[in-house]
């Protein structure tokens, strides 16, 4: 704790309007927030490289970015560092009865259960304070459209809208397919291709979800695969001596296959 508010004095010193630093009292809650989103992809390399000392450090940074948010909260007069402590402090108290309220639960699916009950009921709650009235009206619209696909269909799945077989998925997924190729034979309608294509990607996070298979790592480990895959052609080529704009479509194309025995 000794620390925490060390770092909180340190924001605050940053902050100071007479001999702060000049680039820290610019900034708003809206010029940070660019930074923040970097911050926790650096949080998800680390822990994807396995690097624990980097992942110690971008927590950090992360951490930081919180106590800044605060920092600058506090001085409009809207909430400080310890109200958001305090906030969470009481979710986590009140979404997990079966630890801090004596309530017994038996398995992980009666925990989820019970989680989106809680959860429900908080979203009435709000909804009576800030007059939203729709069920998706607080999933947030700046989410990655991964992201936000797959918050907007669990959540429409609390109330009954949902696939009760990912066979179904599936077939919706050909059919989403077919429309596609449709738009595409009308080369001109790039609205419409568009649009397919939407659909066609809504699909395919749908049977993600369904699959208990988060679309947003399998996109980052097929991204993972095509580097190593890429690189191993340039690579390749270096040795015979050839460049990727000197390589024909079949040169590349031959590598690539022989890559997919090496890189899995």
């Amino acid at each position: 704790m000794k620390d925490l508010e060390r770092l909180r004095l340190i924001m605050k010193s940053l902050r100071n309007p007479e001999n702060g630093c000049p680039w820290d009292r610019e900034q708003t809650i809206d010029s940070i927030k660019g930074y923040t989103i970097e911050e926790a992809y650096e949080v998800v390399d680390a822990i994807e490289q396995d690097d624990m000392a980097g992942l110690c450090d971008e927590l950090g940074d992360l951490l930081f970015h919180i106590i800044f948010y605060s920092e600058i909260a506090d001085e409009q007069g809207f909430f400080d560092f310890d109200k958001v402590v305090k906030n969470v402090v009481e979710k986590l108290e009140r979404r997990h009865p079966h630890v801090f309220s004596g309530k017994e639960l038996e398995n992980t699916e009666q925990v989820k259960k019970l989680w989106e009950e809680i959860k429900y009921q908080e979203r009435r709650t709000r909804q009576e304070t800030t007059g939203e009235t729709k069920l998706l009206d607080d999933i947030s619209k700046n989410l990655p459209a991964i992201q936000h696909a797959k918050k907007l269909q669990k959540r429409a799945a609390t109330v009954g809208f949902d696939w009760t077989e990912s066979a179904e998925i599936v077939a919706k997924i050909r059919e989403e397919l077919n429309e596609l190729e449709q738009e595409i034979l009308n080369q001109e309608n790039l609205d419409g291709i568009t649009e397919e294509m939407g659909d066609l990607l809504f699909c395919c996070i749908n049977l993600s979800r369904h699959l208990h298979v988060d679309p947003e790592l399998a996109l980052r480990q097929t991204n993972d695969k095509f580097v190593k895959r890429f690189n191993f052609i340039e690579e390749s080529l270096a040795k015979s001596n050839k460049s990727l704009q000197e390589a024909t479509l079949e040169e590349m194309d031959a590598l690539w296959n022989e890559s997919k025995s090496r890189f899995i």
